[in-house]
Order: C-alpha cells, then sequence, then structure tokens
C-alpha cells in the first residue's frame, strides 16, 4: 500500500493571515512607486527658482534727502530678501543706508577674502539708488588673543585690519562712498570687554586712514559711531561720549576722519526737548557738534548713524507708538532746519531677518515678513511716496 505524502494543513486564520501578509507587501510596493512617481511628476512641474537680478538702476524719489536707515543685512542668506529689503527702503524715500560688513565674516587666516555677500548688498543698494555707508568691524578669531571676543581688536591687528578695510574701499570705490572705522569705541563690550580710553581708537585711526585713502582718495572716513552714554568717570562699562571725543582730539583724531559718526536716540523724550550734559537725547548731538566746534573742526559733517525711538509697551525707555511716529518725523523737520552740519539721520532699525521677541523688535520699521508698520508707511508719505 502506498503511503500519501504528508500535506500541512493550515487553518483559517493562517490562511487569511498568509494571504494578508502578500497583500500588504504587495500594496506597500506599489504604494511606494505611486509615491515615487507622484514626486517625479511634481518636480517637472515645479517652477525653476527665480532668478534674482540686481535690474535696472532706480532713482530715490524724497522730499526728505537727511532721512537714512540703518539696515542689518549682515545674517540675510536669502538674496530676493536682500532685494526686497533694499526696494522698500528706496520706496519709502530713504537716501541712504547703513550695513555692518563684518571683517570676521569674510577673510581667513590665508588671506582669501570672501566678497560674495557684501556684493549682493552693495550691488542691490546701488541698483536702488542708495547711498551706503559700510561700517567695518569684528575681528577674526585669528587675529585676536584666544578665548577674546569679536569686538577684541589691539594694535597686533591694526595692520591687518586696515588691510582689510583697503581692500574693501578698492573693490567698491564705484559703489560706496563712506567707511565707518569700528564702532562705539567707548563702550567696553564694544571693544573687547576692556575699558575703553580714546588713545587706542586714535592710534586705529591713525593705522587705517592712510591706507584706506590710498586704495580709495575719494572715500569718506568716519570715525566713531559714538555711543550717547552719561557713564561716570573711571566706569568699566563705558566713558562719556562727549569727554572721549575731546579725548580724540587731544590725541590728534582731527587729522584721521573725515566725518563724525554718531549715535542720538530719543528715548522717551520728545525731539525738540533742549540736550544736557547729563541727559540723553536726541538734542544730545548739540553738545557733540559744539566740541567740534570748540576744537576747530568747524568743516567736519556728522553722519547720525542710528537713531531713532521705540514703541515697546513694556520697556521703560519705549513711547507710544503715536509718539514714535511723531517724534521721528519731528526730529527729521528739526535736524534740517537747524542742523547744516549733520548729512544724513539714519533710523534704527529697518528690518531684522528674524524676530528678537524682545524691545528691539519695535526699534523696526518693517517686520521679517516685510510687513510694512504704521511708521514705515507714515515716513514714506513725509517723503512725498
Amino acid at each position: 500500500m502506498a503511503r500519501c505524502s504528508q500535506i500541512p494543513i493550515m487553518s483559517p486564520v493562517m490562511q487569511a493571515d498568509k494571504w494578508w501578509g502578500k497583500f500588504r507587501q504587495k500594496a506597500s510596493f506599489q504604494h511606494g512607486w505611486r509615491i515615487l512617481g507622484i514626486a517625479f511628476v511634481l518636480a517637472l512641474l515645479q517652477p525653476s527658482p527665480a532668478l534674482v537680478t540686481f535690474g535696472s538702476p532706480q532713482a530715490v524719489v524724497t522730499t526728505t534727502p537727511v532721512l537714512g536707515v540703518h539696515t542689518r543685512m549682515t545674517d540675510e542668506v536669502e538674496e530676493w530678501k536682500i532685494q526686497r529689503t533694499l526696494q522698500m527702503v528706496r520706496q519709502m524715500g530713504a537716501s541712504w543706508v547703513v550695513e555692518f560688513f563684518p571683517w570676521a565674516y569674510y577673510q581667513s587666516e590665508d588671506g582669501s577674502i570672501a566678497w560674495e555677500h557684501p556684493d549682493l548688498v552693495i550691488g542691490h543698494a546701488r541698483a536702488n539708488g542708495l547711498k551706503v555707508i559700510a561700517r567695518l568691524g569684528y575681528t577674526p578669531d585669528w587675529a585676536r588673543p584666544p578665548d577674546t571676543p569679536l569686538t577684541y581688536l589691539d594694535q597686533s591687528a591694526y595692520d591687518d585690519f586696515a588691510a582689510f578695510a583697503a581692500l574693501f574701499a578698492e573693490r567698491y570705490k564705484d559703489s560706496v562712498d563712506y567707511i565707518i572705522i569700528g564702532n562705539e569705541p567707548n563702550l567696553s563690550f564694544e571693544w573687547g570687554y576692556r575699558q575703553t580710553g580714546p588713545q587706542d581708537y586714535v592710534e586705529l585711526l591713525a593705522t587705517v586712514y592712510p591706507a584706506v585713502k590710498q586704495a580709495n582718495p575719494d572715500v569718506v572716513v568716519l570715525a566713531g559711531a559714538l555711543a550717547p552714554t552719561i557713564e561716570p568717570e573711571g566706569s568699566p562699562w563705558a566713558t562719556n561720549d562727549l569727554v572721549y571725543l575731546q579725548g580724540m582730539y587731544d590725541a590728534g583724531a582731527a587729522e584721521f576722519f573725515d566725518g563724525l559718526a554718531a549715535h542720538a536716540y530719543g528715548l522717551t523724550f520728545p525731539a525738540d526737548a533742549e540736550p544736557g550734559p547729563e541727559i540723553l537725547n536726541f538734542r544730545r548731538i548739540e553738545l557733540v557738534r559744539q566740541i567740534m566746534v570748540e576744537n576747530g573742526d568747524t568743516a567736519t559733517p556728522i553722519y547720525v548713524t542710528e537713531t531713532g525711538w521705540n514703541d515697546h509697551p513694556r520697556w521703560t525707555m519705549a513711547v507710544k507708538p503715536g509718539q514714535r511716529i511723531q517724534y521721528t518725523i519731528d526730529a527729521l523737520e528739526y535736524a534740517q532746519k537747524n542742523w547744516p552740519f549733520v548729512e544724513t539721520l539714519a533710523v534704527w532699525a529697518f528690518r531684522y531677518p528674524a524676530p528678537t521677541r524682545s524691545y528691539p523688535d519695535n526699534f523696526t520699521l518693517v517686520t521679517p515678513e516685510f510687513i510694512a508698520k504704521p511708521i514705515y508707511d507714515a515716513l514714506k508719505a513725509y517723503s512725498g511716496n
């Protein structure tokens, strides 16, 4: 009798499970191909990235030629945002932009310089008919002692900084007419957390000025910009700007700058509030000018590279939004009538690439998303646009 072969018998549950497994495997395989197919079609339908170009040259239309803004495109990585920022500056009727170009961001220890980002900013500014005041600062790690901040610049690196500034002046001789050497040197924070004295800064000017002038004799070299402060003598944090400026003249600074950059914030005071040595307000610039006159420096103009009011609802140094608008317009009117020695008032700040989520956001005229604030519209209307 022949033996029958043994065939395993599966229960209905086992059969169903086996069938379901094969179905899932097949469905998963088909689903994967379906996703790939959809992705391929979407890729074909996706438009090519928009080509951003400088475009045809534009001109600023304004009834307020003194109006400027301090932009903050240092950390802006998308070209269209750089372009849009500067277009909105022009459309508002501002003729001037102050922008920070950090030495530390561009030059490596081997001397090579990454010019791509400055090229974009300056190229778009020029295309929009804007005057550029380029602020140079920040020290690369290879040019400063270990464990020191970006703002630390000592005499050992003065020549290196001068060489970079000269290359910058040479490269942009047709599009940048103004260069600021450093920023707020009378503040410890901006001087590498060291006690700051005017003699050190004057030595920096004496090193940088001739190098820049040799590269571009027509560029206007600005000293400063001095930060308004009423810190007492001997403070480890800052030196009074009036005291510091006199110290600069005493150290022979006059021959090493063509214009003085200064900052003038209104804080809680209206634009026409009387100035005083112990008061920080918009008209403190008049006290700065007085020192220049007393030192026989009447021909040198002032460039206010930061000014404005803040309307944060909880900052003690802020004003109401309506006051901010009115004080800013009043400041422009006051400067144009009473300060022939002032070339520009640059409002801090036009726009940040990203929100700070604190009171500095309430200094801006435009949001990171390019939404114009009421003060932008008011300045645009005031400038005839």
